[in-house]
């Protein structure tokens, strides 16, 4: 078992200390494929490989950017959630997260111009198994687990976004 409080105190403490050691900026890095419907993305720590989905003509055996964009949420969700409920000492037998998006792939194929291009709508279920857990504390892991989730946060708030275009 892992001792949740141990291992962030002095994370916390250094950012309570010097603020702008806790700003951080992640980087994600695209890159071409021998076709123009796949790429590979670069995590810095490991490499994804993606494609279009198979409804604007990709060949559906890997990841789309969708799936990864859900995915992302997924994870972070789920991971969130796990560390609240340990850091709250809650007894949990298991975490389960589910994520689905709906999206009208004729905004993206520009066929119908009212059709909107991205997700519509975006739902995230918790499955959570904790039987001594009472109803107020499952209450306190949900608001916290939204509250802290770094993707559901970014999604519901949007941040803004500079494009940039050069050789």
């Amino acid at each position: 078992m892992i001792d949740l409080r141990a291992l962030q105190e002095p994370l916390k403490e250094s950012y309570r200390e010097h603020p702008e050691s806790g700003l951080i900026t992640l980087t994600a890095r695209g890159a071409s494929r021998d076709t123009p419907i796949a790429c590979s993305v670069d995590l810095g720590r490991a490499v994804y490989e993606a494609q279009a989905h198979a409804g604007v003509g990709g060949a559906g055996t890997g990841a789309c950017s969708g799936d990864l964009l859900l995915g992302a949420l997924a994870a972070c969700a789920q991971i969130t959630c796990q560390m609240v409920a340990e850091a709250m000492g809650l007894e949990v037998n298991d975490i389960a997260v589910t994520v689905e998006g709906d999206l009208d792939l004729r905004g993206t194929l520009a066929i119908d111009r009212e059709a909107p291009v991205g997700f519509t709508d975006i739902r995230v279920f918790f499955a959570i198994d904790a039987p001594g857990a009472t109803d107020e504390q499952l209450g306190a892991l949900r608001r916290k687990a939204e509250r802290y989730c770094v993707v559901m946060q970014t999604l519901t708030t949007a941040p803004s976004i500079t494009v940039g275009w050069g050789p």
